[in-house]
């Protein structure tokens, strides 16, 4: 293990033991404690099989979580409905380079490559994944190189400013607020005929925060329009103050998100980041 990837377990370690100070101070969203208890939740939220395509969402999930506690139950809910291998997956953002995401079926037997803008403080290479660096607008792969393409919360960030988090290359400041078309060509170029892509954003009223865009009703429609599927299946879930749950595409219509760098968009609802997503399922 890299060194880094020793210091970021030593992280987890001691968030966990502050864990009973996070509860202590209500549990506040991205305070020490908080990985602990998003980790545990989505981990229940995977096994218990919270999110099942056409049924509600447990009553309370996800309280004070951000919207990962409904997109990892989400994708394996997707994942799980095919018989069968997944073929070669590609996962356009590194969500899911985690090991307790990667440790569970069907991820742990798949062939799996991680693509992201630079390497990260933790990798699984020893695990029999791989890992490629660059730009989705514009890969090396050749034409339907993937069976499986899985985005999650990455599309918001491409052609916006990625040196906050993601890379200290300056040319990585875009503010390209269309910058995600491109991206979806891409997907679309290297995705198997008959292949899946597997994709949520923020979505609601839209609003650009620099480093991420909340996705609106117009570009979700560019989305789809651009990628040319020939089926998709689009659902919606928001957060408040009860925890997520699903919703109709004109419940979350004028829905906000939270900034945790810049505090912007702050309520009293604990939410982490989204008070909603869109999830997209498009078939090559």
């Amino acid at each position: 293990m890299h060194i880094d990837g020793a210091l970021f377990k030593l992280k987890e370690m001691m968030d966990a033991i502050a864990s009973p100070i996070y509860f202590l101070r209500g549990g506040p969203p991205w305070s020490i404690g908080y990985y602990t208890r998003k980790k545990s939740v989505i981990e229940g939220g995977i096994d218990g099989k919270a999110v099942q395509a056409g049924r509600p969402l447990p009553d309370g999930f996800g309280v004070a979580v951000d919207e990962r506690v409904v997109e990892y139950p989400w994708l394996f809910d997707q994942l799980n409905r095919v018989d069968g291998s997944l073929g070669c997956v590609l996962d356009a953002g590194s969500s899911l380079n985690h090991d307790f995401i990667l440790d569970r079926d069907p991820l742990r037997r798949a062939d799996l490559t991680i693509m992201t803008l630079a390497p990260e403080k933790r990798c699984y290479w020893y695990k029999g994944y791989s890992y490629v660096f660059g730009d989705f607008r514009r890969t090396k792969f050749k034409d339907g190189a993937f069976d499986t393409i899985i985005s999650i919360s990455t599309l918001e960030h491409v052609g916006l400013d990625n040196t906050l988090l993601y890379t200290d290359d300056p040319e990585k400041a875009e503010a390209n607020q269309n910058g995600f078309v491109d991206a979806i060509r891409e997907f679309r170029r290297i995705l198997a005929p008959g292949g899946r892509c597997l994709i949520t954003v923020p979505y609601g009223n839209y609003e650009n925060f620099g480093w991420f865009q909340v996705f609106d009703k117009e570009m979700v429609q560019l989305l789809i329009a651009t990628f040319k599927p020939s089926s998709f299946e689009l659902e919606f879930f928001r957060y408040d103050k009860a925890g997520w749950g699903r919703a109709s595409e004109m419940e979350v219509a004028n829905a906000t998100a939270f900034d945790p760098h810049s505090g912007r968009g702050r309520l009293d609802d604990a939410a982490g980041c989204a008070r909603a997503i869109a999830c997209i399922q498009l078939i090559g």
